[in-house]
């Protein structure tokens, strides 16, 4: 009878962890990856340093005593090293105030400034991997192990360990400014991500960012549109404006601006999880 026992107790425990049973359903978990917006350009300031500890980011990279592959408060930077404020943090913010105490959040954050979308292809990242020649660029592709797609992907299914993949964020498109296939890139890369993680696309939405689009951006005009014609391509993707949104260049957002875009993809996702939740929009001096 011992022996039975036993046995039944090796099948029951093998079982709950190949099957995910081991996954607090609480701990909701979002991946985030794009180009240099994703990354994060802004400047962190004050205010951005409380955060709430139910909002956790799996490092991605070893910085300033934060070990990679381990969970910490989600403290900006959320990416590398030295990269900035991102859409990424106020979305987390959103997310923890309007979920109940209970839901911690947690994101993974792997963008590369600069990148080409198929940098993300599994079959065609090599070609992308050094677009530009410039060591700016290539130290960072060198940071993931020139492979950035595996590197987040290894961090998703880390943190599959722990938690349960709600949501899939991207900020993208610069690099692939006025390029009509690029829908069809982001389907591919998403369906592949979903079949590597075992995702189901109408559990795991995808959320993408319009680019900057005021007077003198560089990229929103010929973009946006492009970017808008996502959900025809992907039913279960859903576009996070950028209207009214300003910049500190051509291309990135200022402060403000990424605060107001992650709470609005966060409004995006709660609309989705059935909350209706109206995000306080701060301005320019908050």
């Amino acid at each position: 009878m011992k022996k039975l026992n036993g046995f039944i107790f090796t099948v029951v425990g093998w079982l709950v962890f190949n099957t995910g049973f081991a996954q607090n359903p609480n701990f909701h978990i979002y991946i985030c990856f794009g180009q240099s917006n994703m990354e994060g350009q802004g400047a962190i300031e004050a205010q951005d340093k409380e955060v709430d500890s139910r909002f956790k980011v799996l490092q991605s990279l070893d910085c300033d005593g934060r070990n990679k592959n381990e969970w910490h408060t989600a403290v900006p930077p959320l990416c590398q090293c030295g990269s900035g404020l991102s859409p990424a943090d106020y979305f987390g913010r959103t997310m923890v105030k309007h979920l109940p105490d209970s839901i911690t959040v947690g994101v993974i954050n792997v963008a590369v400034g600069g990148s080409d979308i198929r940098l993300f292809d599994k079959d065609l990242y090599q070609k992308y991997d050094s677009t530009y020649k410039e060591e700016w660029f290539l130290s960072k592709i060198k940071a993931y192990e020139g492979n950035p797609r595996k590197h987040l992907m290894d961090l998703a299914k880390l943190a599959q360990q722990e938690g349960v993949i709600k949501g899939i964020l991207i900020h993208q498109g610069e690099a692939n400014s006025g390029d009509s296939e690029w829908p069809s890139y982001v389907k591919k890369i998403y369906t592949e991500m979903l079949s590597e993680l075992s995702l189901n696309p109408d559990t795991v939405p995808l959320l993408t960012g319009e680019v900057l689009s005021e007077q003198g951006s560089c990229c929103g005009k010929w973009m946006n549109p492009i970017i808008n014609k996502l959900p025809m391509t992907i039913p279960t993707a859903h576009v996070i404006s950028a209207n009214e949104l300003t910049g500190k260049d051509a291309a990135h957002f200022d402060e403000p601006s990424y605060r107001k875009l992650g709470m609005r993809y966060a409004e995006k996702m709660l609309s989705l999880m059935g909350i209706e939740a109206k995000v306080f929009e701060p301005k320019c001096s908050e």
